[in-house]
């Protein structure tokens, strides 16, 4: 119990130290890396953005943590992760390596259980989406399609009852 508020100032001073670098470090590596690095994440990028929350912890907290370890360790990661995404924009199959594909799970009024039941989704989950989408009625919706970053998208019918084949066409190749 010795400890438990206080330990000595020289601790202090370097964690609030350590802190400012740290963060000065990640708001300045998170605005070169660009606009991925702070959107919809998929499962990779939440992965990367895990690991240097933690890195920067560690770096932080831990005094046998050098404050320049800490910055090549955090620095590492965000090149990895801007090499990483570069070639997947470039390189399909490694794109489909490291990224999942998005999937229907909802089509012309059915449930598709087999790709709910891969995607561990439940009906009262599609059906929030709809209902945050202000949609009403199943009968009102074309597809759901669960993406990449694990975000629900709905796709409503046409209300102009034009021909939905190229809704059709566009989407048929996400259901193999």
């Amino acid at each position: 119990m010795d400890m438990l508020f206080f330990d000595s100032i020289d601790k202090l001073g370097r964690i609030v130290l350590t802190t400012v670098m740290v963060y000065i470090l990640v708001v300045i590596t998170t605005k070169v890396s660009g606009k991925r690095s702070t959107s919809q994440l998929n499962n990779f990028d939440w992965i990367v953005t895990v690991m240097i929350g933690s890195l920067g912890a560690s770096t932080i907290l831990l005094k046998e943590i050098p404050l320049i370890e800490g910055f090549s360790s955090i620095l590492v990661l965000y090149v990895l992760q801007f090499l990483v995404t570069k070639y997947a924009a470039i390189s399909p199959q490694f794109s489909n390596v490291i990224l999942s594909e998005p999937r229907i799970v909802f089509y012309q009024g059915q449930y598709l259980p087999e790709a709910m039941r891969t995607e561990r989704l439940t009906r009262q989950e599609l059906e929030c989406a709809m209902r945050s989408e202000g949609v009403r009625s199943l009968d009102d919706v074309e597809a759901i399609v669960f993406e990449s970053d694990a975000k629900l998208t709905v796709i409503t019918k046409d209300s102009n009852n034009q021909d939905t084949d190229s809704i059709s066409e566009t989407l048929s190749p996400l259901t193999d």
